[in-house]
């Protein structure tokens, strides 16, 4: 079998990671990595202490050359969450940057720190040999939404689907240079941000923590890509009218991509008309790692997620199981997915697994509907998005992105609420751009009913100072009612 990271194996001399101050090329990273490997060898599970950092990557890399599944374990993780997953996951030996203070529920595993210069010791007399391609490769827990997090076990020929898929839809070669500050715990930082260019031959420049300047910087000085959250667009639609170096970093930007949540089409429509690029969305789960995107050679129409990746199937489905067979940009379905990007089962958990497909397909809870020409738009979560008000199916996502279009809107929310009359009545939350001035009740209703049907306007409105929203910067539906 081909390897999973040829550059590694060719000991190419181009860099790959940048952390700070730290660089490793593909040759001391195959070192550094394979050093490491051989330390954790034979073991049945490792844990890895997720900073954003470059030992991170090479544990991570390390455990994937010695065939050993890893678990990466989100260091603003709380004790009861952290003890859950140790326990579930049953780690033998945690690795982490050296000096870094482990918790209690990691401190008693057996540790080993990541060496990351010099001459590594311990370095394998031969290359490792490639594995199974249904071999776990990662265990990556879920939010936890619904109970504790369930550990998704994900094997290596989905690593292979998901970053070859975009590889095409993205264009993305071993001339890219990624720019990114995501968090090296979940999908998105981890998998698509270090991963990615490593599978490709290119390079990653991390930037520990988000900010306008390091964006700048990087961007200015030969990065290509660009991997955010909508919370980072957000700052970065805000920063661009006072910073014109940083608009001409990003027009410079060969793919600027969105993931994680929706990025408001406000904040798509700043971005463009400051840097005449336009920012990308891509859909992706922890179960099933990227569906779809909008392609490089594509139109980048905000709102969407564009089409299914190569490889993905993808349907949308009625309450009664039934395919729905419209493309009509209106009739709103759950979207399931199967193909070999696909989780092979939650952890220690054959109830929820068996629960979350019907025949081969997995169920996301996710819903949408499909324009003529197959372009995917998520309208929310089934559990909170959906709302069935007044006999109509309604996508809480679109008034959201409506709402933002107006002045006076900095965030926006929107949920359903129990109603004698209609079922459940649609109540928008809030943060006004001027918390002294905040538009009426009426006002937005009426901006609503202008721009969608009538029965979509919000019949209640609530103001806040902030909305909650997680690591991420997804909202966190559930503690507004809180």
């Amino acid at each position: 079998m081909p390897p999973l990271f040829p550059a590694l194996a060719a000991r190419a001399e181009r860099p790959a990671l940048r952390f700070g101050d730290r660089t490793l090329t593909h040759a001391e990273l195959a070192d550094a990595a394979g050093s490491l490997a051989v330390r954790i060898a034979g073991a049945r599970r490792i844990a890895v202490w997720a900073t954003p950092t470059l030992g991170t990557a090479i544990g991570v890399v390390a455990a994937l050359l010695a065939g050993v599944p890893v678990v990466p374990v989100n260091p603003r993780s709380g004790e009861r969450e952290l003890t859950h997953i140790v326990s579930d996951s049953a780690p033998e030996l945690v690795v982490a940057e050296p000096g870094v203070v482990l918790p209690p529920a990691l401190a008693a595993l057996d540790r080993v720190d990541v060496e990351a210069g010099g001459t590594p010791p311990g370095m394998p007399t031969e290359p490792f040999p490639e594995r199974d391609p249904e071999s776990p490769a990662l265990i990556v827990y879920t939010s936890g939404t619904t109970g504790p997090p369930k550990g998704a076990v994900l094997p290596r020929r989905a690593l292979v689907a998901t970053l070859d898929a975009l590889e095409d839809a993205w264009q993305w070669t071993a001339d890219d240079i990624l720019v990114h500050a995501l968090p090296l715990f979940h999908v998105h930082g981890l998998i698509l941000g270090i991963l990615g260019p490593l599978r490709r031959g290119g390079s990653v420049r991390h930037l520990g923590r988000f900010d306008t300047e390091g964006v700048t910087r990087e961007l200015s000085s030969g990065a290509t890509m660009l991997f955010g959250v909508p919370t980072m667009y957000h700052r970065i639609a805000e920063a661009l009218p006072g910073d014109p170096a940083l608009a001409k970093a990003l027009s410079g930007a060969r793919l600027l991509v969105s993931g994680s949540a929706a990025l408001p089409v406000h904040d798509h429509q700043r971005i463009a008309a400051a840097t005449g690029r336009r920012v990308i969305e891509r859909y992706g789960m922890t179960e099933t790692l990227m569906n779809t995107s909008v392609r490089a050679d594509g139109e980048p129409r905000a709102g969407t997620v564009g089409v299914p990746l190569r490889g993905v199937g993808l349907r949308l489905v009625d309450e009664s199981g039934d395919t729905i067979e419209a493309y009509d940009g209106e009739t709103v379905g759950e979207i399931q997915v199967r193909g070999a990007n696909l989780f092979t089962e939650y952890l220690n958990r054959p109830d929820a697994t068996e629960a979350a497909f019907t025949d081969s397909w997995f169920r996301t809870g996710d819903m949408a509907i499909r324009d003529p020409d197959g372009y995917v738009r998520i309208v929310g979560r089934k559990a909170t998005d959906l709302i069935k008000s007044g006999g109509y199916k309604i996508g809480a996502g679109e008034i959201e992105n409506v709402l933002l279009e107006h002045p006076g809107v900095r965030e926006a929310a929107v949920t359903g609420e129990p109603d004698a009359d209609l079922g459940e009545r649609i109540v928008a939350w809030i943060v006004p751009a001027r918390s002294e001035a905040p538009p009426s009740a009426e006002e937005l209703a009426d901006h609503v009913a202008a721009q969608l049907a009538a029965h979509k306007r919000p019949r209640t409105v609530r103001y806040l100072d902030a909305l909650p929203r997680n690591d991420m910067g997804k909202i966190i539906k559930r503690a507004l009612h809180d």
